[in-house]
């Protein structure tokens, strides 16, 4: 039987109940917070290695502003399939067959000898780890009732940030000790485990032999029924869907030019070698960690006090917006590394607070069966983004020789201008009526 067969075939069939597993949805999460890990892992291998990579094969910040691109370019691409996929074809198989892929692309690079090769495998990576969120975000409206939605979508969400404080703990070692090639092998190869748990775990609510009657209650108290997923051109005429498209335009590039840059930054400003990447990189995703939980803690906070999704929402995107300010005024501290990774550090948990909360308002607007490829289509616009920022930033620190300070003014206020947007285009949510 192929994979994907054999992924899909238990979604549909119900199978004899065991033992329930007490608060089973929050299991489902955890495999999505470590889907999302590795994935973030796997993301931030090249960023690490970046002063390796330059010094070995002579790349300059242009260059790498490309191999960014091709990623950015594949992750848009195929953000808004892989979304139609989800809805399609399930979260199981999709998802299984997506980690598939991005594992290959990410040991494939080990075999890269030049930046066009290194291209063609972010190419790939970008290709199978599309399907991430439209993934998770689709799980979590199918296990979780509306009020849990925000929190258990910030616990996943915080894997990217886990992945991120993980990369800078294993990458070097197995780097400085293997090779940079070996560091690829490793990371991909972790891909592999997340895979067999999911085959051996995953089943749709209805068909999970381990969920009790009572969380299954739980779980269908407040959805809708599904029905077949919408034609794009019907979501495109949603005002909600373009609020959350322009909303991951302005500002996923912010979070891939910490991702990709943030070591280039460290070792350019600082002197930091691979060596010494690790705790400042580290505390700054750390602090991010706890962002995207208390983003999502905070809504559902505000919502069990009797607040409106719309205000309670809304809120917590405006307070994430403030804290991420401070981080225009990064180039006046000076030599003062740890400063530096302070603001950083507040800027990284405020917008994975923003995006907790950002991607629940799509279950927030949209029925189950539009979540995956309303998901993807901001997805898309993030990636665009991210895609169309990644070669100017590169072409601009060649420009200036290194000057980032107008890069973090930029990344400072764009999450304002988003939410005013996100505001002008949905002043109420609701259900969209498809």
């Amino acid at each position: 039987m192929s994979l994907q067969a054999a992924a899909r075939q238990p979604d549909s069939e119900a199978r004899p109940r065991r033992r329930p597993i007490r608060n089973l949805r929050w299991y489902i999460c955890g495999l999505l917070f470590f889907a999302t890990t590795i994935a973030y892992v796997d993301r931030q291998v090249l960023g690490l290695l970046k002063p390796t990579l330059e010094r070995e094969l002579g790349w300059n910040e242009a260059q790498f502003g490309w191999l960014v691109f091709a990623f950015s370019g594949a992750y848009a691409l195929m953000m808004p399939i892989a979304g139609r996929i989800i809805d399609r074809l399930g979260t199981r198989a999709g998802y299984a067959l997506a980690v598939v892929v991005w594992s290959i692309a990410s040991m494939s690079h080990s075999l890269a000898r030049n930046a066009v090769q290194f291209a063609i495998a972010r190419f790939g990576l970008g290709v199978g780890e599309a399907a991430n969120f439209p993934s998770a975000i689709r799980t979590v409206a199918d296990w979780f009732p509306k009020r849990e939605r925000a929190l258990a979508t910030g616990i996943f969400n915080s894997g990217s940030n886990i992945g991120a404080i993980v990369a800078p703990i294993m990458v070097p070692l197995v780097a400085l000790h293997f090779g940079w090639r070996a560091a690829f092998l490793f990371t991909g190869g972790l891909d592999v485990i997340w895979l067999i748990a999911w085959l051996s775990f995953y089943r749709q609510p209805a068909a999970h032999a381990r969920l009790s009657p009572g969380e299954l209650a739980l779980i269908e108290s407040d959805h809708e029924e599904t029905v077949a997923s919408p034609p794009y051109n019907q979501l495109l005429n949603k005002r909600p869907t373009w609020a959350f498209l322009i909303a991951k335009f302005m500002t996923d590039p912010v979070w891939y030019f910490y991702l990709y840059w943030l070591p280039g930054f460290l070792n350019g400003q600082y002197g930091l070698d691979l060596a010494h990447l690790g705790p400042p990189i580290i505390a700054v995703y750390v602090a991010a960690d706890f962002g995207s939980i208390g983003g999502g803690w905070l809504s559902f906070h505000l919502l069990s006090k009797g607040w409106t999704v719309n205000r309670a929402r809304k809120t917590a995107m405006l307070l994430c917006a403030i804290c991420v300010l401070p981080v225009s005024g990064l180039m006046f501290v000076g030599d003062h590394l740890w400063a530096a990774v302070a603001l950083i550090g507040l800027a990284a948990a405020a917008h994975q607070g923003w995006s907790a909360n950002l991607y629940t308002l799509v279950s927030d607007s949209f029925p189950r069966s539009a979540v995956g490829s309303v998901v993807g289509l901001g997805g898309f616009g993030g990636a665009i983004g991210g895609m169309l920022v990644a070669p100017a930033i590169g072409y601009w620190l060649d420009f200036s020789h290194k000057s980032y300070g107008p890069i973090f003014f930029i990344a400072g206020s764009a999450y304002l201008f988003a939410l005013g947007v996100v505001q002008w285009m949905v002043p109420r949510l609701k259900q969209v009526d498809l």
